[in-house]
């Protein structure tokens, strides 16, 4: 289905719960978030059902995010209905990595098709000060996990953080290249805890194509522009949304863990699917497509911008 700026609309990312074991200073609260009532989370016949709707409307592709979708009771099930759909031509999960090595073999049995990591430094140290406490060891043992499992096309995402981790980037180039991974650099964006942050950690991808003279650029993923080693090992992506706005390109709708449909992931505007069914479903989220904005304004109208977290909306 086209929405009103003739985008096609053809993915779906469902945060199947905003709860993390890790508190990332951009994304979590030090404390946490409080945990949904059972009855306030989105269920796993729910999300089946919400699927089924829409690939009618030409939804082929789900991604399921979190908070860390690998932290949700029932996890695989959802996984297995959601491959089980006939339309679906891809199912990808992003994660912080820290299970992956405990769940990649009952992943792959589930369907899933494409796995990326979110992983914004390569420092031990660094690594627990920004998850406050993580192990970066459980996420390179994830990484061997899905390869031992032959995952394909994994995706290692990046937040550049300006005196954090942007003198890391020709490690992360070099990290990419031996691993045979595509490493995107993500721009922090001004949503929910990021929003706290100072000025000075927004900085523009820019900084990271100053160090891609060796790589060529080819054609671009999605929204993310991509740049390739000489020797075909490894690949480096760009994610603007504030420096080089991608909305154009954008093909998605977002399922928050209360089941709400978001447009825009940076918009306030959401579609409540609470107690609606088949044709009523279908027309809600129909609706969603229709009212997507056609650009989002975080660089100018805070008073329409999303007020939830970035871990209750998945990224």
């Amino acid at each position: 289905m086209l929405d009103k700026f003739n985008r096609e609309i053809d993915y779906l990312r469902i945060s199947i719960t905003d709860l993390c074991n890790l508190r990332c200073i951009y994304c979590m609260p030090k404390d946490g978030v409080k945990k949904l009532s059972h009855e306030n989370i989105i269920s796993i016949e729910r999300i089946e059902e919400i699927v089924k709707e829409a690939v009618k409307l030409g939804i082929n592709k789900v991604r399921l995010t979190g908070g860390e979708p690998l932290v949700r009771h029932g996890l695989a099930e959802i996984c297995r209905k959601i491959s089980a759909i006939p339309e679906i031509k891809e199912l990808c999960i992003t994660t912080n990595g820290v299970l992956l090595s405990q769940y990649a073999k009952e992943l792959k049995e589930s369907g899933v098709t494409r796995i990326n990591i979110s992983l914004d430094t390569l420092d031990k140290d660094k690594y627990k000060r920004i998850t406050r406490g993580g192990n970066i060891e459980d996420v390179f043992e994830g990484i061997n996990a899905i390869k031992k499992e032959g995952f394909k096309n994994t995706k290692i995402n990046c937040v550049l953080i300006g005196g954090f981790n942007d003198d890391e980037i020709p490690s992360f180039l070099k990290f990419a290249h031996d691993n045979d991974l595509s490493f995107r650099f993500i721009e922090l964006m001004p949503i929910g805890e990021g929003e706290k942050m100072d000025r000075s950690s927004f900085i523009s991808n820019s900084k990271v194509i100053e160090s891609l003279s060796d790589l060529v650029k080819v054609e671009d993923d999605g929204v993310s522009s991509l740049y390739k080693f000489k020797d075909g090992r490894g690949s480096i992506g760009l994610i603007s949304p504030l420096s080089h706005s991608f909305c154009e390109k954008c093909s998605r709708l977002r399922l928050t863990s209360d089941g709400k449909l978001k447009p825009c992931l940076h918009s306030s505007l959401e579609i409540d699917l609470k107690d609606k069914h088949g044709e009523e479903l279908k027309e809600e989220i129909k609706k969603a497509i229709l009212l997507k904005p056609k650009e989002h304004h975080l660089n100018q109208d805070k008073k329409s911008s999303s007020k939830r977290l970035m871990s209750e909306i998945g990224g």
